[in-house]
């Protein structure tokens, strides 16, 4: 017959009726799937990003409120929940160029960066929970302004 307490410990440590000692069982570590599977999920993660952010792009956290294109380039205004943050884009990076954006928020001063740059000039960041911005940006000879916007 079948013995249903072969291989169970008895009250005393011992196994089964026999009073063999319990064999041990060895735990399996398996450290190569590990290996494999954190690189998997770290490489994941920035593709499972909030949509809508472009913190990479333009150094600007926030969703893209306001494109306004002119002849040499972009100005960009990004808002979050208290922030407000603007870039000026040029449409063919390469040379050295002047560039420069401002922004401001209503009732506050104008924060600007203005250099000689390649690629885009900000980014500029301002507080704007609950009130009205407005944004310039300019390369070389050439600006553009939005006005008061994301009232």
């Amino acid at each position: 017959m079948f013995d249903r307490t072969a291989g169970r410990a008895g009250p005393d440590g011992t196994a089964g009726s026999a009073g063999e000692p319990r064999p041990t069982r060895r735990r399996r570590r398996l450290p190569l799937v590990g290996l494999l599977v954190l690189p998997l999920l770290a490489g994941l993660v920035p593709l499972l990003a909030a949509p809508g952010t472009a913190q990479a792009a333009s150094g600007c956290s926030g969703r893209l409120a306001k494109t306004v294109g002119f002849s040499t380039g972009e100005l960009r205004v990004y808002k979050s929940r208290a922030h407000a943050c603007a870039v000026t884009v040029a449409k063919k990076p390469g040379k050295r160029r002047t560039m420069s954006v401002a922004l401001q928020a209503r009732g506050g001063r104008a924060v600007s960066d203005k250099g000689s740059y390649t690629k885009m000039a900000g980014p500029v960041t301002v507080n704007a929970l609950n009130r009205c911005v407005r944004a310039t940006g300019a390369i070389g000879r050439k600006s553009v302004s939005t006005g008061w916007i994301l009232c």
